[in-house]
């Protein structure tokens, strides 16, 4: 006889199910500007504690302090607050179209702005996003037209993709905007083999790309990681930790062992873990990892701590998953109140500034939704032209295609 425990299989599990109350007295957050900042050219081993920790500028005040703290503008920072305020007015709109039947999809980036909308502004211009389904704060950020996003969403004649990608599935080279892919591991990839052909080529311009935590699962993680370390790649990887994958805790993704940052010390890479909600922050640890890859030092991962306020999509209801309150009591807050709180206590804006910026933003995005509408929605019948399913596949059409278009009468 065998004198042997029984082997068990461990089941990762949220502590929290629907109809329980919110608890986030586990999540052990050090305090605001206690991260030291590193040099651009560090060793990754050197700060391998940083993977550990949680950069912050944002105290409890949202008073700015600490060695990260970027010491923005005034105007960039108002900038910023607009940017995120006109991307909630934005998401909300096309929400309620979802729900009215105009469109077959759509996904929110309620709760984590700051991600995306900070990162757009520590980069340049001219650097390639790798964007997820929630960065549309990146496009927006840019100054692309809110009609032209939702001329995709309504997949309309005027869609400039010509209805060939799902709603919010955005493209624009023009705008450093990659197409965003529904199979998110990919993007890291071909962020990071862009990046290689841009140094290569002696080019001056980085990569940056997002997915969630729930993707650092995949092997084209791994794979990304591998590719960035070896050849040094320009390029920044961020991976969104909001929780909650489709309707799956970050546990599954094995976050109840160790921090997403911590995965780059074994391929040798920096991992910063930043306070998502927290714009200075985001903002600073993206210019930090952004020098850092224009000096040639390399590729930097960096893990966002945020939190997921809406359903991952519009097909989903996270009311099954998780406590319906959860997001209210989120120790990090909302970054837009957060940034707006920051900017009244330097005496830069006030609440009637704040009320006339969130109506302009409402504005905004009635007039440009009003415009796309007009060129059609879901189920009208002002799509794009059969005609287009021919073109932008090959340079010169092959004669069998130009028969087929000449049958079809188009």
């Amino acid at each position: 006889m065998k004198n042997r425990k029984p082997l068990s299989l461990h089941i990762p599990a949220p502590e929290l199910r629907p109809g329980d109350d919110a608890d986030f007295s586990g999540v052990k957050l050090p305090a605001a500007g206690s991260v030291p900042r590193p040099e651009i050219d560090v060793r990754p081993h050197d700060i391998s504690a940083l993977a550990y920790t949680m950069i912050r500028v944002f105290d409890e005040d949202s008073r700015a302090v600490g060695p990260w703290n970027p010491h923005l503008d005034a105007e960039t920072l108002r900038r910023g607050l607009k940017a995120m305020l006109l991307t909630r007015a934005y998401d909300d709109r096309m929400y309620r179209a979802q729900r009215q039947g105009k469109t077959s999809f759509y996904m929110k980036s309620t709760g984590e702005e700051a991600v995306s909308i900070a990162a757009a502004a520590a980069l340049e211009r001219e650097d390639m996003c790798f964007p997820s389904y929630r960065q549309q704060g990146l496009l927006i950020s840019r100054g692309y037209p809110l009609f032209d996003m939702m001329c995709q969403v309504y997949s309309n004649e005027r869609d400039p993709l010509k209805g060939r990608q799902l709603p919010i599935m955005y493209s624009s080279r023009e705008y450093g905007f990659f197409s965003v892919s529904g199979n998110l591991g990919t993007q890291f990839p071909q962020a990071v083999g862009w990046a290689m052909a841009s140094a290569y080529k002696g080019d001056d311009r980085i990569a940056a790309s997002w997915v969630g935590e729930g993707t650092t699962a995949e092997g084209d993680f791994h794979h990304a990681l591998n590719f960035a370390s070896v050849y040094r790649a320009p390029v920044i990887l961020n991976v969104v930790n909001n929780q909650w994958a489709i309707s799956s805790f970050q546990g599954i993704a094995g976050g109840d062992e160790t921090t997403f940052a911590s995965r780059a010390i074994g391929y040798g890479l920096p991992g910063l873990r930043v306070d998502g909600n927290d714009f200075l922050a985001v903002y600073a640890v993206t210019q930090w990892a952004a020098a850092r890859a224009r000096g040639n030092f390399g590729p930097t991962l960096i893990e966002h701590y945020t939190y997921r306020a809406e359903g991952h999509s519009t097909s989903d209801d996270p009311n099954r998953y998780r406590p319906s309150d959860e997001w209210k009591a989120w120790p990090l807050g909302d970054p837009v109140e957060r940034l707006k709180k920051h900017l009244i206590i330097i005496g830069e804006w006030n609440e009637e500034q704040h009320e006339a910026a969130r109506k302009d933003a409402e504005e905004q995005v009635r007039a440009a939704n009003k415009e796309a509408e007009s060129f059609g929605t879901l189920g009208g019948d002002q799509k794009p032209s059969l005609k287009t399913m021919f073109e932008d596949v090959y340079e010169e059409m092959p004669w069998h295609l130009r028969r087929q278009r000449q049958q079809m009468g188009v």
